[in-house]
C-alpha cells in the first residue's frame, strides 16, 4: 500500500533506481540528493561556469552547444519547434531561449525540451526529455524531472520528483514532493513544513507511520487530478486515480479512485 509500485508505473521513468530498496515510497526523497550528485552530468559546458542570464538563444543537440542555426514548427497544428543547420533538422536537439537564467554548472537538460525565457534553473536538476519548463519557471535544485512533464508558468519545484507525464502547468509549489502521471490544477499548493517543529507522521487506518522528514510534500500517484487551487498539507499522499474537486484542502492518505469534494464540508466518496 505505501511502496512506490502502489502510487507509480516506473516502466517509463528513467531514474527507476531511485526507487530501488525503498520500503516506503517517501524514503526515495531521502536519497534524491545523493542520487543526483551520483548521476548528474552537465551538458550546458561554458554556459553555466559562473550562472549566467542567457543573452541569445541556444540549442543542445548531442552533447553541442550551437548558437546558429533556424527555428521552424513541425508538421501538425501544434507541431513543436524543429532546429534546423545548412538545411538539416536535428532531430532530438533542445532549445534554451534567450532570457533564461541558469545559476550553476550542475544542470543537465535532455532531448526534445525548451525552456523559454524568464526560467529560472539551480542546480543540481536533472531534467529528462519532451519537457516544456514555460516563462517564470522556478527550478530552485535537487529536482529530477522525467520525461513528458511540464513545468509552467511561475511553478516553483525544488526537492522533488516529477516521474513521467507530470504536468504543473499554471502557479503551482512543488517542495519535497513526488509526482506521477498527474495534472495539478492551476494555483495547487504542496506544502511541505509543519507549524511545529516535529517529523511529519502519517496515519492510514489507524496505523501512524514516521516519515522521519522534518519536510515532506505530497506523493500524487498516477492518473491523479487536482481542481485548481487545490492545497494538500505536509504529508498528504494521493494514491492511483485520486480526482479532487477545485478549492480543497488534503490532509492524510487518499485510497486509489477516491473522490474529494466540498459541501458544506469535505466529503471523500470511495469508489
Amino acid at each position: 500500500m505505501l511502496s512506490a509500485e502502489d502510487f507509480f508505473d516506473l516502466t517509463k521513468f528513467t531514474h527507476r533506481p531511485l526507487f530501488e530498496e525503498t520500503e516506503r515510497v517517501w524514503d526515495t526523497l531521502k536519497r534524491l540528493e545523493s542520487y543526483i550528485h551520483d548521476n548528474l552530468d552537465s551538458n550546458l559546458g561554458e554556459l553555466t561556469k559562473k550562472g549566467v542570464v542567457l543573452s541569445k538563444t541556444y540549442a543542445i543537440h548531442e552533447g553541442n552547444l550551437i548558437e546558429h542555426f533556424k527555428l521552424k514548427r513541425g508538421g501538425g497544428a501544434r507541431g513543436k519547434l524543429q532546429v534546423e543547420v545548412d538545411g538539416e533538422i536535428l532531430v532530438g536537439a533542445s532549445i534554451l531561449y534567450a532570457g533564461v537564467s541558469l545559476l550553476d554548472d550542475n544542470i543537465y537538460i535532455g532531448k526534445d525540451t525548451v525552456v523559454e525565457p524568464g526560467a529560472l534553473i539551480k542546480g543540481p536538476t536533472i531534467i529528462g526529455n519532451n519537457n516544456e519548463i514555460r516563462q517564470g519557471a522556478y527550478i530552485r535544485g535537487n529536482v529530477v524531472i522525467g520525461d513528458q512533464c511540464v513545468v509552467g508558468h511561475t511553478t516553483e519545484i525544488k526537492n522533488s520528483i516529477m516521474t513521467y507525464g507530470s504536468k504543473a502547468g499554471h502557479f503551482a509549489y512543488i517542495g519535497d514532493s513526488i509526482l506521477g502521471e498527474v495534472n495539478l490544477g492551476a494555483g495547487t499548493k504542496l506544502a511541505n513544513l509543519k507549524i511545529f517543529d516535529s517529523t511529519i507522521k502519517v496515519k492510514i487506518d489507524g496505523n501512524q507511520y514516521d516519515t522521519g522528514l522534518r519536510k515532506m510534500g505530497a506523493i500524487i500517484g498516477d492518473k491523479v487530478e487536482l481542481g485548481c487551487n487545490t492545497v494538500t498539507s505536509p504529508g498528504t499522499l494521493l494514491a492511483k486515480g485520486v480526482l479532487s474537486y477545485p478549492n480543497t484542502s488534503l490532509r492524510g492518505y487518499y485510497a486509489p479512485g477516491s473522490i474529494v469534494k466540498l459541501k458544506q464540508e469535505q466529503e471523500v466518496i470511495r469508489t
